[in-house]
């Protein structure tokens, strides 16, 4: 393909952008694709688009086609989505981030009640390794286009520093560092970011920061959720994320909860390879 079509489409919130042919590619290749493949999604693609169409009809052909060649690949092209999906309540997002800290060699626990010095607070996650204590919120948004604005990491960080207060007051202070973190599956606003540098304050979204973003994390590292599986029903990835069934590692590791969930024969064994297919070529798990 010479030329990207000068043709606008539709974003989740509404926006008109030029249709990108070189960032869809980029996308194809980014979850594993052939070269041979991404040429002809992209061909097969650009004969389809139509004024105003959807990008979210877009990425659905293409996740349809890739499918049809490769799960594992398909499943690494859905992972936003597949984050998305970690709801509708967000706890399974939580249980989700905690479990990437978990995998990184951090002791972690959820649904924490830690006393500030004014107040007493709920706290999603708090993360400890060696002198480090990490008190982590975490915004999961299930509509795609919702970004997080300011008014979340002044909140978060007033939080932060009422419990560092506290915690800085005890006998251990001077042997442990306290930082504070905003994690969401979605975006952060230009001023969220300005602010949360200003004060120091941990941030990671879908693709901030650049090059170490949240996709970035998971495609190093390899723990995809659940989600991403294709060869699972959404009922089936359901009753996982219920039973705290989070990551594909944890299926690889574990092959007995498919059979719990009566996830027999043939579908056994093509659920366990698309699972191992996701998880080839770890980078590293010391991410944070």
């Amino acid at each position: 393909m010479s030329s990207t079509p000068s043709i606008f489409v539709t974003k989740s919130n509404g926006t008109r952008v030029p249709f990108s042919l070189e960032k869809l590619q980029q996308s194809l290749k980014r979850a594993g694709a052939a070269p041979d493949l991404v040429e002809k999604i992209s061909d097969e693609l650009y004969e389809q688009i139509y004024p105003d169409m959807p990008t979210r009809t877009i990425y659905k052909m293409a996740y349809s086609m890739l499918k049809h060649a490769s799960r594992s690949v398909a499943g690494r092209y859905r992972l936003k989505q597949a984050i998305f999906e970690l709801g509708p309540s967000g706890f399974p997002f939580e249980q989700y981030i905690a479990e990437l800290f978990r995998q990184a060699g951090y002791l972690t626990t959820t649904n924490n009640q830690i006393g500030g010095h004014c107040i007493m607070h709920e706290v999603d996650i708090r993360a400890v390794k060696n002198n480090r204590v990490y008190i982590i919120e975490c915004k999961y948004h299930q509509l795609q286009g919702t970004h997080c604005d300011v008014k979340i990491p002044l909140y978060v960080q007033s939080r932060f520093e009422d419990i560092a207060w506290k915690m800085k007051d005890s006998q251990h202070s001077s042997q442990q560092e306290y930082q504070g973190w905003l994690i969401t599956n979605t975006r952060i606003t230009s001023d969220a970011t300005q602010y949360g540098v200003c004060m120091g304050l941990n941030m990671l979204s879908w693709d901030y920061p650049a090059g170490k973003g949240l996709k970035d994390i998971i495609d190093k590292t390899r723990l995809y959720p659940i989600t991403c599986l294709s060869t699972l029903s959404r009922q089936e990835k359901y009753r996982l994320l219920e039973k705290r069934v989070i990551l594909c590692r944890t299926l690889i590791e574990q092959p007995v909860l498919l059979k719990n969930e009566h996830i027999l024969n043939s579908r056994y064994d093509l659920v366990l390879a698309e699972a191992q297919h996701l998880c080839e070529n770890i980078s590293t798990l010391e991410w944070a």
